[in-house]
């Protein structure tokens, strides 16, 4: 393992499965690798429109492989990724700008870390990629909110936190950030080494991410002594 310790973000959009592929996997080594892990809640639309980008989902055949896709790898991660019933209408029609409101909001009242803002953006994934439920209104936000530990009183501040002029702000400078290290699409992780800023786009890239940080990758599941490449 590396002495340093070295800075890993990760900007992330809950309407991408695979973002939360990727999210789910750097939680799980936040404790393995010398690393501090920093969640960056951006907005997925905003880095396609600056880069020229367009969603895989828009491609046929690229949407066909990606539901085949997803469900290998929601075995190999462990985690439950499940195609929604209607996913134009999911990701394209409903979209995610109020869940990143208010997971930025989340972020914005978070003291120390950002514990409260992984268990908040696991359960909005699990609404979305798990459940099928909806992201888009104050009740599914609030649910998400309590689910994740929140008081009734905390989901209601950030209720009115998240309509906020700051909050908006925060969330079109981050997604600004992500742009500036090319993003043009998410999951997009950016770890600092020796003041180099390095990204990596995907849920594919941890184990030259690990090389980059000088650790050691050992599968999805670190925990797991049987765990592979």
């Amino acid at each position: 393992m590396s002495s340093s310790r070295k800075v890993v973000e990760l900007f992330y959009d809950v309407v991408s499965p695979y973002s939360w592929l990727g999210f789910e996997v750097l939680c799980r080594y936040r404790n393995v690798w010398n690393i501090e892990l920093r969640l960056r809640p951006s907005l997925l639309g905003g880095v396609m429109k600056e880069s020229g980008n367009r969603p895989p989902a828009m491609v046929p055949n690229k949407a066909v492989y990606m539901q085949s896709d997803l469900n290998r790898l929601a075995k190999y991660f462990s985690v439950p990724v499940c195609f929604p019933e209607n996913p134009f209408e999911v990701m394209f029609e409903k979209g995610s700008l109020n869940a990143m409101r208010f997971l930025t909001a989340v972020s914005e009242k978070e003291t120390s870390g950002d514990v409260m803002l992984e268990r908040v953006s696991r359960e909005i994934w699990k609404r979305i990629w798990s459940n099928d439920q909806d992201i888009t209104l104050p009740e599914s936000l609030s649910e998400a909110g309590l689910k994740a530990g929140l008081s009734a009183t905390e989901v209601e501040e950030l209720l009115q936190l998240y309509k906020s002029q700051p909050v908006k702000d925060r969330l079109k400078h981050t997604t600004e950030e992500a742009v500036k290290h090319m993003a043009f699409g998410f999951p997009l992780t950016v770890c600092h080494v020796d003041g180099k800023a390095e990204a990596f786009f995907g849920s594919d890239r941890f184990e030259l991410l690990a090389h980059c940080i000088g650790e050691k990758w050992l599968g999805p599941q670190p925990d797991k002594p049987t765990a592979k490449m």
